[in-house]
């Protein structure tokens, strides 16, 4: 028998907020899915289809949509955010006034605020208070396998256990799987951090360096991520005094699961990450804005590669990776000589 959850509203319908509400749907929930762009929204609902985003994927007919957040929210106690990092705020700014008096919030964001290097949880306290549950999802995961009902698993992060296990449980189907954590810096940073370290791979295999160089980016990323993840945890100037240290973490063992080197290696091995493709035709001689314009969606790791660089240097974190990719996008850095620099670095034990 098919589950029945109560409904969900999911904020974005780019392709992974539509992908992530075909899933609530598939696992027996009732979605409302809200776009900006009515003219998106009507297309979408004329078609039953989201022809921009993941064409040939037909919609579910428990999926609603609408241009009017309002409509979206009402009477909706769990509301999902799928938007780019750059709209994060604004959108829970816009929202807050239309909640109900029990919803809880999570998101399938990733990224940090620009100007600031805020983490998502951050904003989102900031906005929302303290009252409201939190969560985030993250993991390995590319829209289309999603919505196609691929198998799939990811991470639901709180410091609410059962919101991140009512979550879980809302999420879950024969086809995928979620696991709960209650380390959602480590899942933040993990999420950030690897869309700038694909853009690197992408560099590296751009300029045909091989399967050896892949693997030795992908391996040292992974520690830099580590080093930033457990400096936030600790010790981050961003967290608001009002949240305990117990609530706090980046965790290694964190980074070494779905949110961490799972989707690590998913976006740097393959050609459906945006941010290796940004890294390829960077590796391959285009320049940033054609690049960009080629594949003409948000490509998250350009605004998290400067404001990762800014915290490493804030909290005294080594990240040469990052910092020569920060190097490549915004001080027109050749992907050539960034390479040259790491191999250049002063000889280290591994795990000095």
């Amino acid at each position: 028998m098919r589950k029945s959850h109560s409904p969900v509203a999911v904020l974005g319908a780019g392709s992974w907020g539509t992908a992530l509400a075909i899933q609530l749907c598939r696992a027996g929930g009732t979605v409302a899915l809200w776009g900006h762009e009515a003219q998106l929204i009507a297309d979408i609902g004329a078609a039953r289809c989201n022809k921009r985003y993941l064409p040939g994927v037909q919609l579910p007919e428990q999926l609603s949509l609408t241009s009017d957040m309002a409509a979206a929210v009402a009477g909706v106690k769990d509301v999902l955010l799928v938007v780019p990092s750059h709209a994060f705020r604004s959108v829970l700014t816009e929202l807050q006034p239309l909640l109900a008096d029990d919803a809880r919030i999570l998101w399938a964001t990733k990224g940090l605020e620009s100007g600031s290097g805020k983490l998502l949880h951050e904003m989102a306290q900031e906005v929302l208070g303290d009252a409201v549950p939190t969560a985030v999802i993250s993991g390995p995961t590319f829209a289309r396998e999603v919505a196609e009902g691929l198998p799939t698993a990811v991470t639901v992060a709180s410091t609410n256990a059962q919101f991140a296990t009512d979550i879980a449980k809302r999420l879950h189907s024969n086809t995928f799987r979620a696991y709960t954590s209650d380390d959602v810096i480590g899942v933040e940073v993990g999420g950030s951090v690897k869309n700038v370290l694909a853009i690197a791979a992408g560099i590296a295999d751009g300029l045909g360096f091989g399967a050896n160089a892949r693997t030795a980016l992908i391996t040292r990323g992974l520690a830099e991520m580590m080093r930033l993840g457990e400096s936030l945890g600790g010790m981050s100037p961003n967290v608001s005094p009002s949240v305990s240290r117990v609530q706090q973490s980046g965790r290694r063992e964190t980074f070494m699961g779905l949110a961490g080197l799972g989707d690590l290696v998913l976006t740097c091995t393959d050609d459906q990450s945006r941010n290796r493709r940004l890294g390829l035709a960077l590796g391959q001689g285009n320049r940033l804005e054609e690049a960009l314009a080629s594949i003409d969606q948000v490509v998250e790791g350009v605004q998290t590669a400067r404001e990762v660089h800014n915290l490493a240097l804030i909290q005294g974190v080594d990240m040469p990776i990052t910092e020569q990719v920060y190097a490549v996008l915004y001080e027109a850095r050749s992907p050539k000589d960034a390479v040259q620099a790491l191999l250049n670095r002063d000889q280290k034990a591994e795990l000095g």
